[in-house]
Order: C-alpha cells, then sequence, then structure tokens
C-alpha cells in the first residue's frame, strides 16, 4: 500500500514537472527577434535599457531587455527550460571548486554524522565559523599571557595542555586533592610535558590542502576575468554572484590550517587515558604519595564526555565549529588553574615551602625549587595552593564578553563583505536593482547572522543556567 502511494506521488511530480516546461520558451530568442522587429519599425515600446528605463527610437538596438508585459505578450507564459550544459559549466566553474575546498576544514568527531553536520553548520553560518576560530585565537592569547610570568614548574606545559584541549570539554578538578597534587608535587614534574607531548600533534598544511586552495583561487580569477571579457554577448548574470558569496571559505579554511587544532577524538581521548597512569595525588600520610587512579575514577584534568555534566550537547563535539559553545567552561577552567599556579607561585617567591613548619631550600641555580619546597600531604598542598571545593567562584572567566565581543566582529565583516559583493554582482546586472537573486543572497547573510546570534545566545544562557544548577546549596 505504501509503495503504491509512492508510485503516485511520483506520477504526480512527474505530471508536474512536464506541465511547467510543457511549453518551451527561449526568452533570449524571442527578445533578440522583437528588438530586430522593433529595430525596422522604429518602435520602441516594451524596450528598456540596463537601468530598466524606455528607450529612444534611435537607440533600439542598445536595449538590454523588455517589459514583463511586453515579454508576456511576444513570448508566452511558458518557462524556459535550463540548459544542463550551461548548468554544468556554471556549477564546475564557480561552485565545485568549493565544494572541494571544505574537505580541508578540520573534523575530527568521534561519529562521522557530526563531521557532516559540522560541514552543514559551516555552510550554514560562515559567522559561526570564523566566530569559533576567533575566539579560540584570543583565548589562546589570553591564558600564554596570563601564565607568562608565573615561576612555578611546569607552567609552559600547562598552556600547552589548556590551548591544545580547546576543541574538548575540558573540566577541572580539585577533589581528593587532585589539582593541587597535580600542580604542586615534583612526582608529578613528568606527567605535564608527556600530556603535552601526546597532544602536540598537526593538521596543518599539505600538498592536498594548497593545491585545493590554490585551485580555487586561480579558478576564480580566470572565471571572473572570462566572464568579463565580453560583457555585451554574456550581459546576464553568470555566476559571478555565486563565486563572490563563497569567497569566506578561504580564509576559514587558511585560518583553520595555521591554528592545527587538536580535534581528533581518538588521539586526544588516547593522551588523557596515558595520563591517567601517570598522576600521583598527596595523602594525609606524611608525604607519602599515590596513583591518582588508585584513589578515584575522577581526573584533575579531563575532558567530560558525559552530556548530564555539560551545558550544551554541542560542547562534546570536537570539530572546532563548536568552540563557540566550549569557550565558556573553557576559560573558566583554564583560569582555575592559572589560579592555582599563580597562588603556588606566590608562596614560592615568599620562599615558604608546603610542608607546614619547614624550611625553603635555596636552590644551586636561579629560577628553580628544590623538590623538597614541594612536597606535603593534602592538607598542605591544599592549603598551598588555597583551593577550598566549593569557593563561590564567578561563572564567567575575566575577559570573557570582551573576548566574545572582539571574536564577533571580523566574522561579521567577512560574511556581509562576500554576501555584499555577490548582491552587488547582481543588483548592477541589467536589469539594475534587487530582484530575486539579490534578495537570495541577502536572506542567506541574515540567516547566517541569525544562526550566529541565536547560538552564542544560547551558549551564555545554557552555562550560565548549568553553573547555578552545580552550586552546591
Amino acid at each position: 500500500m505504501r509503495d503504491t502511494k509512492k508510485v503516485r506521488l511520483f506520477s504526480l511530480l512527474l505530471l508536474f514537472l512536464q506541465g511547467a516546461y510543457a511549453s518551451n520558451v527561449n526568452i533570449v530568442n524571442c527578445f533578440t527577434e522583437f528588438r530586430l522587429n522593433a529595430n525596422q519599425t522604429l518602435n520602441a515600446s516594451g524596450l528598456v535599457n540596463g537601468n530598466g528605463g524606455n528607450i529612444s527610437p534611435s537607440d533600439i538596438m542598445s536595449a538590454v531587455g523588455f517589459t514583463y508585459e511586453t515579454c508576456l505578450s511576444q513570448c508566452g507564459s511558458g518557462t524556459q527550460n535550463p540548459s544542463w550544459a550551461n548548468i554544468s559549466q556554471q556549477f564546475g566553474a564557480w561552485l565545485l571548486p568549493y565544494l572541494a575546498l571544505i574537505s580541508q576544514l578540520p573534523f575530527g568527531a568521534k561519529h562521522r554524522v557530526d563531521n557532516l553536520m559540522s560541514a552543514i553548520l559551516i555552510v550554514g553560518s560562515p559567522v559561526l565559523a570564523g566566530y569559533s576560530m576567533i575566539l579560540t585565537i584570543l583565548n589562546a592569547n589570553w591564558i600564554s599571557r596570563q601564565f607568562d610570568n608565573l615561576p612555578f614548574p611546569n607552567t609552559k606545559s600547562a598552556v600547552r595542555i589548556l590551548i591544545s584541549l580547546q576543541q574538548s570539554p575540558l573540566r577541572i578538578s580539585n577533589e581528593d586533592s587532585l589539582l593541587s597534587s597535580l600542580v604542586v608535587l615534583p612526582d608529578n614534574d613528568e606527567w605535564w610535558p608527556a600530556i603535552a607531548d601526546f597532544l602536540d600533534y598537526t593538521h596543518t598544511w599539505s600538498i592536498a590542502s594548497v593545491t585545493t586552495i590554490a585551485w580555487v583561487v586561480v579558478a576564480y580569477l580566470l572565471t571572473v576575468a572570462s566572464s568579463l571579457s565580453d560583457v555585451s554577448s554574456n550581459i546576464n548574470s553568470n555566476g559571478q554572484g555565486t563565486g563572490s558569496v563563497w569567497l569566506w571559505l578561504i580564509p576559514i579554511v587558511i585560518g583553520w590550517l595555521q591554528l592545527s587544532p587538536k580535534c581528533e577524538y581518538t588521539r586526544v581521548r588516547k593522551a588523557m587515558d596515558n595520563a591517567d597512569a601517570m598522576a600521583f595525588v598527596a595523602t594525609n600520610d606524611s608525604d607519602e604519595v599515590m596513583k591518582a587512579s588508585e584513589l578515584t575514577e575522577t581526573r584533575a584534568v579531563s575532558i567530560d564526555t558525559d552530556t548530564e555534566n555539560l551545558s550544551s550537547p554541542d560542547e562534546m563535539l570536537n570539530p572546532p565549529v563548536y568552540n563557540y559553545a566550549r569557550a565558556i567552561s573553557w576559560s573558566l577552567s583554564a583560569e582555575y588553574m592559572f589560579n592555582t599556579f599563580q597562588i603556588a607561585s606566590k608562596n614560592a617567591k615568599l620562599h615558604k615551602p608546603v610542608k607546614t613548619g619547614g624550611t625553603w631550600r635555596n636552590a644551586s641555580k636561579r629560577g628553580f625549587i628544590e623538590p623538597s619546597n614541594r612536597k606535603g600531604n593534602a592538607s598542605e598542598v591544599d592549603a598551598y595552593c588555597r583551593l577550598p571545593r566549593y569557593e563561590g567562584r564567578s561563572p564567567w572567566a575575566t575577559g570573557i564578553f570582551s573576548r566574545m565581543f572582539v571574536a564577533s566582529l571580523l566574522p561579521l565583516a567577512l560574511q556581509w563583505a562576500t554576501t555584499g559583493a555577490a548582491v552587488l554582482v547582481v543588483y548592477f546586472t541589467p536589469t539594475v536593482g534587487l530582484g530575486c537573486r539579490s534578495l537570495g543572497y541577502l536572506i542567506y547573510g541574515a540567516f547566517a547572522t541569525i544562526i550566529w546570534a541565536m547560538l552564542v545566545t544560547s551558549s551564555i544562557l545554557s552555562h550560565y543556567a548549568h553553573s547555578y544548577s552545580d552550586a552546591p546549596n
């Protein structure tokens, strides 16, 4: 029964298409014949110039179009069949290179369907793709500057780890003295550079990416030059608008290739699993330490894959376009770790050892802290960093909204520069003025901007609600 309905629907569709193209009208030939007849009779009524104005009888051959009423009376109300040769030519010249360029974007999601959705989201909202990229750069620069002047060991490795985990749902925990032990104890000095090296893989320039970008640029320039070589015989829109509206993809791909985001789920997951076997935690028994994996399943630094603990499901998706959903929580976690190192660094500058009542031992070389100054039990390690489990922290990291504002400016300019160029191309194509094509480009730009605004707003609201739902009573 269901198959019968499908056959009937398909038959109706064929009848509809047959009716739509039953009357094959060649509007170009019809206009050419009408203009020749008008020139012979010196009757210019119905003909218009490139701006839609009337044509004088002495200037009939300069007409580039006729009015809608004249078109109906001379050519009929049928539809001109599309030419497959013209469609394939313009598709290959203006659109196909960009579709190939999409493959050079970084993906790396756990499930392939998430990679597909990220590609669709990037094409649907270039503003969001650019916003996520610029915000990633600003966050990396911000946390690097925060750690610049801290003299405590492992700060450089900490920065590398934090920047590498911008594409993952980063979580920082001091439960059971995990974070304070990771920062303070000399037993964990091997953990920091090892994890930083595990995460230090590159997804950057390759011969394929350079070739694809060069193909897009050269194809665009050659096609534009070809379309402008004989304007008089090719007065109608010839795909220049389509080519212009896709130009945003070039800087987006170049930017992500230059950043080389660590977004491959399997590699990041493997690196964090390797970290589990290397971390030590302080105990309540003198200076003894034990493996963190033997004490608890919680980790000081982890990537949270439990959707119930996330403010938004997009947080756990690794493709970089979803960084908009992670930026606020990542910044908060990164600042929490920075504060831990900062407090420990201040105590070290005061030559205050971790062990209560202990004596500071000066190192034989400048800028080096003797490991014996960094040993103590769990309560002493916590006190050294002053990290109570709940400390009434703000749900917003320092400067996050200013970075979000700055990250919004360039993508908006990029979106509307390319969309605006496409609109101008079709606007000045005779007949000059706004039409269905320029309206389509404007709708695309408007919806791309609305999608970006809605998703960013939702990330702010969901983080706010999630942070207060997790706060202790």
